[in-house]
Protein backbone atom coordinates (compact mmCIF):
# COMPACT_ATOMS: atom_id res chain seq x y z
CA UNK A 1 0.00 0.00 0.00
CA UNK A 2 1.40 3.54 -0.86
CA UNK A 3 0.75 6.38 0.88
CA UNK A 4 0.31 9.65 -0.70
CA UNK A 5 2.46 12.16 1.49
CA UNK A 6 0.70 15.64 0.43
CA UNK A 7 -2.58 13.69 0.99
CA UNK A 8 -1.88 13.20 4.35
CA UNK A 9 -0.30 16.85 5.06
CA UNK A 10 -3.75 18.75 3.83
CA UNK A 11 -5.80 16.11 6.05
CA UNK A 12 -3.21 17.10 9.03
CA UNK A 13 -3.76 20.65 8.35
CA UNK A 14 -7.41 20.54 8.30
CA UNK A 15 -7.38 18.42 11.62
CA UNK A 16 -5.79 21.23 12.94
CA UNK A 17 -7.66 23.81 11.66
CA UNK A 18 -10.83 22.61 12.35
CA UNK A 19 -10.79 21.45 15.96
CA UNK A 20 -8.61 25.27 16.46
CA UNK A 21 -12.08 26.34 15.63
CA UNK A 22 -13.81 24.36 17.28
CA UNK A 23 -12.75 25.59 20.89
CA UNK A 24 -13.53 28.96 19.87
CA UNK A 25 -16.59 30.91 21.03
CA UNK A 26 -18.26 32.03 17.92
CA UNK A 27 -20.63 29.47 16.56
CA UNK A 28 -19.84 30.12 13.23
CA UNK A 29 -16.36 29.51 14.18
CA UNK A 30 -17.58 26.47 15.39
CA UNK A 31 -19.57 25.49 12.56
CA UNK A 32 -16.34 25.98 10.33
CA UNK A 33 -14.71 23.85 12.52
CA UNK A 34 -17.18 20.97 11.84
CA UNK A 35 -17.00 21.14 8.32
CA UNK A 36 -12.79 21.02 8.32
CA UNK A 37 -13.50 17.97 10.32
CA UNK A 38 -15.70 16.30 8.70
CA UNK A 39 -13.55 16.60 5.09
CA UNK A 40 -10.66 15.83 7.28
CA UNK A 41 -12.08 12.39 8.50
CA UNK A 42 -13.43 11.84 4.41
CA UNK A 43 -9.77 12.59 3.40
CA UNK A 44 -8.21 10.29 6.31
CA UNK A 45 -10.92 7.49 5.16
CA UNK A 46 -10.25 7.77 1.35
CA UNK A 47 -6.53 7.65 2.64
CA UNK A 48 -6.78 4.35 4.11
CA UNK A 49 -8.80 2.67 1.26
CA UNK A 50 -5.26 2.23 -0.54
CA UNK A 51 -4.29 2.86 -3.83
CA UNK A 52 -6.70 3.46 -6.49
CA UNK A 53 -7.45 0.59 -8.69
CA UNK A 54 -9.78 -0.13 -11.30
CA UNK A 55 -13.55 0.10 -10.59
CA UNK A 56 -15.59 -2.77 -9.40
CA UNK A 57 -17.32 -5.08 -12.41
CA UNK A 58 -15.02 -3.30 -15.14
CA UNK A 59 -14.38 -6.51 -17.17
CA UNK A 60 -15.02 -10.51 -16.33
CA UNK A 61 -10.92 -10.74 -17.37
CA UNK A 62 -9.91 -8.31 -14.83
CA UNK A 63 -7.61 -9.76 -11.66
CA UNK A 64 -9.51 -9.26 -8.48
CA UNK A 65 -7.15 -7.54 -6.86
CA UNK A 66 -6.57 -5.32 -8.72
CA UNK A 67 -10.35 -3.88 -8.33
CA UNK A 68 -10.70 -0.33 -6.15
CA UNK A 69 -12.09 -1.11 -2.70
CA UNK A 70 -15.89 0.19 -2.99
CA UNK A 71 -16.40 0.29 1.01
CA UNK A 72 -14.26 3.77 1.83
CA UNK A 73 -16.16 5.16 -1.07
CA UNK A 74 -19.33 4.34 0.63
CA UNK A 75 -18.63 5.61 3.98
CA UNK A 76 -17.12 8.47 2.53
CA UNK A 77 -20.62 9.17 1.04
CA UNK A 78 -22.47 8.16 4.16
CA UNK A 79 -20.33 10.72 6.41
CA UNK A 80 -20.64 13.58 3.45
CA UNK A 81 -24.55 12.81 4.45
CA UNK A 82 -24.20 13.28 7.83
CA UNK A 83 -22.01 16.38 8.03
CA UNK A 84 -24.40 17.65 5.78
CA UNK A 85 -26.70 17.33 8.50
CA UNK A 86 -24.70 18.68 11.05
CA UNK A 87 -24.62 21.78 9.14
CA UNK A 88 -27.50 22.41 8.39
CA UNK A 89 -28.59 21.61 12.32
CA UNK A 90 -25.87 24.08 13.24
CA UNK A 91 -26.99 26.71 10.91
CA UNK A 92 -30.56 27.14 12.39
CA UNK A 93 -28.87 27.46 15.89
CA UNK A 94 -26.62 30.18 14.45
CA UNK A 95 -29.81 31.90 12.88
CA UNK A 96 -31.69 31.28 15.96
CA UNK A 97 -29.05 32.60 18.57
CA UNK A 98 -29.06 35.41 16.03
CA UNK A 99 -32.43 36.69 15.49
CA UNK A 100 -33.03 35.91 19.43
CA UNK A 101 -29.75 38.11 21.07
CA UNK A 102 -28.10 39.51 18.14
CA UNK A 103 -24.31 37.84 18.74
CA UNK A 104 -22.80 34.98 18.29
CA UNK A 105 -20.68 34.12 20.41
CA UNK A 106 -21.64 31.98 23.40
CA UNK A 107 -21.28 33.93 26.77
CA UNK A 108 -20.59 33.12 30.27
CA UNK A 109 -22.96 31.38 32.20
CA UNK A 110 -22.54 32.98 36.48
CA UNK A 111 -24.57 29.80 37.27
CA UNK A 112 -22.08 27.35 35.17
CA UNK A 113 -19.05 29.39 37.20
CA UNK A 114 -20.68 29.11 40.44
CA UNK A 115 -21.11 25.26 39.90
CA UNK A 116 -17.40 25.03 38.69
CA UNK A 117 -16.00 26.69 41.61
CA UNK A 118 -18.22 24.52 44.53
CA UNK A 119 -15.81 21.79 46.23
CA UNK A 120 -16.47 18.49 45.85
CA UNK A 121 -16.71 17.24 49.13
CA UNK A 122 -20.11 17.23 50.18
CA UNK A 123 -20.37 16.95 54.45
CA UNK A 124 -23.53 14.87 54.09
CA UNK A 125 -23.15 12.15 51.08
CA UNK A 126 -19.10 12.22 52.11
CA UNK A 127 -19.76 11.67 55.48
CA UNK A 128 -17.89 8.88 57.23
CA UNK A 129 -20.21 6.10 58.38
CA UNK A 130 -19.41 4.38 61.11
CA UNK A 131 -18.96 0.81 60.96
CA UNK A 132 -21.61 -0.86 63.41
CA UNK A 133 -25.13 0.59 62.37
CA UNK A 134 -26.97 -0.69 65.18
CA UNK A 135 -28.67 0.90 67.48
CA UNK A 136 -28.33 -1.83 70.44
CA UNK A 137 -25.19 -1.76 72.28
CA UNK A 138 -22.26 -4.63 71.20
CA UNK A 139 -19.16 -5.24 72.91
CA UNK A 140 -16.14 -4.53 70.72
CA UNK A 141 -14.34 -7.25 69.65
CA UNK A 142 -11.37 -7.96 68.06
CA UNK A 143 -10.75 -10.24 65.27
CA UNK A 144 -8.99 -12.82 67.54
CA UNK A 145 -12.21 -12.35 70.28
CA UNK A 146 -9.92 -9.92 72.49
CA UNK A 147 -11.26 -6.46 73.82
CA UNK A 148 -10.45 -3.07 72.38
CA UNK A 149 -7.89 -2.98 74.93
CA UNK A 150 -6.22 -6.50 74.48
CA UNK A 151 -7.45 -8.09 77.21
CA UNK A 152 -9.40 -11.76 76.73
CA UNK A 153 -13.23 -10.48 75.97
CA UNK A 154 -15.38 -10.94 78.85
CA UNK A 155 -18.91 -11.66 78.74
CA UNK A 156 -21.38 -9.39 77.79
CA UNK A 157 -23.00 -7.74 80.74
CA UNK A 158 -24.95 -5.29 79.19
CA UNK A 159 -28.48 -5.46 79.21
CA UNK A 160 -30.71 -3.62 76.48
CA UNK A 161 -34.72 -3.44 77.31
CA UNK A 162 -37.25 -3.92 74.55
CA UNK A 163 -40.28 -4.87 74.06
CA UNK A 164 -40.95 -4.89 77.65
CA UNK A 165 -38.43 -6.99 78.55
CA UNK A 166 -34.61 -6.75 79.65
CA UNK A 167 -32.50 -8.98 76.91
CA UNK A 168 -28.14 -8.73 77.13
CA UNK A 169 -27.03 -6.90 73.93
CA UNK A 170 -25.92 -9.96 72.74
CA UNK A 171 -29.34 -11.77 72.60
CA UNK A 172 -30.74 -8.01 71.41
CA UNK A 173 -28.05 -7.76 68.18
CA UNK A 174 -29.28 -11.40 67.29
CA UNK A 175 -33.16 -10.22 66.95
CA UNK A 176 -32.38 -8.04 63.87
CA UNK A 177 -32.13 -11.12 61.89
CA UNK A 178 -35.09 -12.52 60.29
CA UNK A 179 -35.70 -16.23 61.89
CA UNK A 180 -34.01 -15.62 65.09
CA UNK A 181 -35.29 -17.69 67.67
CA UNK A 182 -34.35 -16.01 71.06
CA UNK A 183 -37.88 -15.31 71.61
CA UNK A 184 -39.88 -18.42 72.60
CA UNK A 185 -43.34 -17.71 73.30
CA UNK A 186 -45.62 -14.54 72.91
CA UNK A 187 -45.35 -14.32 77.03
CA UNK A 188 -42.31 -12.98 76.76
CA UNK A 189 -40.22 -16.20 78.36
CA UNK A 190 -36.59 -15.80 76.47
CA UNK A 191 -34.99 -19.57 75.73
CA UNK A 192 -31.54 -18.58 76.11
CA UNK A 193 -30.42 -16.06 78.73
CA UNK A 194 -32.96 -13.23 78.46
CA UNK A 195 -34.80 -12.21 81.96
CA UNK A 196 -38.27 -11.38 82.07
Amino acid sequence: MTVNLTLLTVMGALYACGIYLILERSLTRVLLGLMLLANATNLLILATGGYAGLAPFFSKDTDPASYNDPLPQALILTSIVISFAVTAFMLGIIYRTWVLARQDDIQDDVEDRRVAETPSFDAEDDAVIPVETSEFPLPMRGADGSGPDGSAAAEPSATVEAGGRTLLAEHAALEEKPGSGNIAAENGTATDGGAK
